[in-house]
């Protein structure tokens, strides 16, 4: 069975196609800057020979051309008929979709409607769905939703201190994102512990330019970092995280600036890139060496946050079996992880110096043996997730039928 999975952006489309009896990738890639000048597309093969074209892209229609035709030219998928489905990564689906659903009119129109809660997402990801129907209506396609994980949340946890009707009318409560990632993560700490999912605590660090924190309790997401938006939580690569909401009305006031700037320089210009200028962690690490002040600031602000989340989710769960860290920040900046573990003795945290440098397998154990709590750095695989899930879907509809 091969499953292609889909993640439109708003000037991209990012793909990989899967066999899924072994799990392996038959071929990855990206086309991006669609409808500028210089666009381009790289995709990578099995045996890793990779390849990076410039192109001339006007819109999606034409990206997802050139891809179906890259995967003939490539042999890997000969037939378009060999596609069992296709899954769409969908960011926000509201409180609708807990599970993933197979697309049709009414799916589309239920996404369309969360549009103002992900303005920046759902309409590319609708349009690459669009656009693959247009292109491939008799492949069925199964929408995987990033908030589906997080829907497990007890009412306490999502709703916000505020009126009851912005919440029942407007839909203003806790959403929570990287959900496809926790839930792989989770799945996967899971196995390597020995244990059932269904009987395994948690506290999952996803942590990249985008980065959340998840508290999983016998397997489901009892809380998390992420709120209505991806701007809350932890401090990220341009993203502020927790903040003072008045400091809001006081930008507006003392700068006259309007809602449109204040939410661009929260989302974009804020975070590591406010503090030190740049939001690349390498990058800030190489500043911080070099003896910049504010870089060394930035480092100890991203990690220190985290530290209070971690505290917070013990409370939350009584009872912690691992930590994890994924994404790229967690899968490979070894300094982060052992300053977020630091003096965290009391929780049962302790970090083994050497197996923390090492490079990452796709899930390592760095912590002693004699640990209260594993800490596990696990690559992260969201695109194959995506595909599980499509086909779980897939085989559900089939059965039912």
């Amino acid at each position: 069975m091969k499953i292609l999975v889909l993640n439109a952006g708003s000037s991209s489309v990012k793909y990989s196609l899967f066999e899924m009896s072994d799990r392996s990738v038959l071929i990855a890639g990206i086309i991006e800057r669609i409808g500028e000048d210089a666009a381009s597309h790289s995709y990578a093969l099995a045996n890793n020979d990779r390849t990076r074209d410039e192109i001339n892209c006007r819109n999606h229609q034409q990206a997802l051309q050139l891809l179906f035709e890259t995967l003939a030219a490539c042999r890997v998928l000969n037939d378009r008929r060999e596609l069992a489905g296709i899954g769409h990564r969908v960011v926000h689906g509201g409180e609708h979709f807990r599970e993933p659903a197979l697309i049709d009119a009414q799916v589309m129109q239920r996404i369309a409607e969360v549009i103002p809660l992900a303005p920046l997402h759902n309409p590319a990801n609708l349009l690459g769905i669009e656009e693959a129907i247009r292109q491939m209506g008799e492949t069925p396609q199964v929408a995987v939703f990033d908030t589906a994980f997080h829907l497990t949340l007890p009412d306490y946890a999502y709703r916000y201190p505020l009126p009851e009707n912005l919440y029942t009318d407007h839909g203003v409560r806790r959403y929570g994102f990287h959900g496809t990632s926790h839930r792989y993560v989770a799945e996967q700490a899971a196995q390597y512990l020995g244990t059932p999912l269904s009987e395994t605590n948690l506290i999952t660090l996803h942590l990249g330019n985008g980065a959340s924190v998840t508290a999983i309790q016998n397997g489901r997401s009892i809380d998390t970092s992420m709120g209505m938006t991806p701007l809350e939580g932890l401090m990220m690569g341009s993203r502020c995280g927790d903040i003072d909401p008045a400091i809001h009305f006081y930008l507006s006031r003392t700068l006259n600036l309007s809602n449109a700037a204040i939410e661009t320089l929260l989302n974009k210009e804020s975070g590591c890139k406010g503090v030190c200028g740049e939001n690349d962690m390498r990058a800030i690490h190489r500043m911080a060496e070099a003896g910049d002040d504010h870089a060394r600031l930035a480092l100890a602000m991203y990690a220190y946050r985290i530290k209070k989340y971690i505290g917070a989710y013990f409370a939350v769960l009584g009872r912690v079996d691992a930590l994890v860290f994924t994404g790229g920040i967690g899968e490979n900046d070894a300094w982060l992880r052992e300053h977020v573990c630091l003096e965290m003795q009391i929780f049962g945290i302790a970090l083994d110096p050497e197996r923390n440098q090492k490079p990452v397998k796709p899930c390592d154990n760095i912590s002693p043996a004699n640990a209260g709590v594993a800490i596990l750095v696990i690559a992260t695989n969201e695109e194959l997730e995506i595909a599980i899930q499509a086909q779980q879907c897939l085989e559900q509809k089939h059965a039912l039928n």
